[in-house]
């Protein structure tokens, strides 16, 4: 049914990610200070990946993972939707977090843990790709970014705590 969708409406992935892309870090300013509210926009807008990935279908799969590598393209509508539905939950967790490379890991390492289970559980009816994978990671890196321009924009309130490398365990 998203495929059917996406086929007929190409322009709906490259319009979201457009959106996103000038709105993500207006609204990421926004709540730089109110980690509550950023929390509370990661969590929303880390259901649609959590129902789009999981909701299980009336087809049942076959094949364990499919094992390619193919960058999306506009063409590509189901791997171009992937790269967007990882850009806002990423996006909202690094400015909730304000740690940047430890979001990215754990969202693609989430991305992995996704296609991991499509693959073992065929009774939900999704398939496994590695492509999949790769376009959620791609997806996460511009989340990533875009956080960090949130961040930013936000001045002070947003940097004072951005932290992008791993603390040190010890103090000089």
């Amino acid at each position: 049914m998203i495929t059917t969708i996406l086929v007929e409406h190409p322009w709906l992935s490259p319009t979201a990610l457009a959106l996103l892309v000038v709105l993500g870090p207006l609204v990421g300013r926004l709540v730089a200070g109110r980690p509550a509210a950023a929390w509370l926009l990661t969590g929303l807008a880390t259901v649609p990946v959590v129902v789009l990935t999981m909701l299980p279908t009336d087809r049942r799969a076959f094949e364990r993972c499919e094992v390619a590598w193919t960058l999306p393209t506009v063409g590509r509508v189901e791997l171009a939707a992937n790269v967007v539905l990882f850009v806002a939950p990423v996006l909202f967790a690094v400015v909730a977090t304000r740690r940047p490379l430890v979001v990215a890991g754990a969202a693609s390492a989430l991305s992995a843990a996704i296609e991991t289970v499509q693959a073992l559980v065929p009774a939900i009816g999704r398939s496994c790709s590695t492509n999949d994978w790769l376009s959620n990671t791609i997806g996460v890196v511009v989340g990533v970014v875009l956080g960090v321009v949130a961040l930013r924009l936000a001045g002070p309130v947003g940097r004072e705590r951005l932290t992008i490398r791993p603390r040190s365990l010890t103090r000089s």
